[in-house]
């Protein structure tokens, strides 16, 4: 549980870090993720699950 909590606050500061040193090349790609089709995002996304997941099987073990 303390490791989901600890990756959680890294995610947070990563994106606090993102939107802090470039807010309007964020507000610019949040615009464009508003072009792209839902199934494409879901397909993303699902993907970017399946990384993770692995990058993180293979780190425990």
């Amino acid at each position: 549980m303390k490791e989901l909590i600890i990756a959680f606050g890294l995610f947070l500061f990563i994106e606090g870090i993102i939107y802090a040193i470039f807010p309007s090349k964020m507000k610019n790609m949040l615009k464009k993720i508003e072009k792209i089709n839902d199934s494409q995002l879901r397909i993303a996304g699902l993907i970017f699950t399946i990384i993770g997941f692995v990058v993180i099987y293979y780190a425990k073990n």
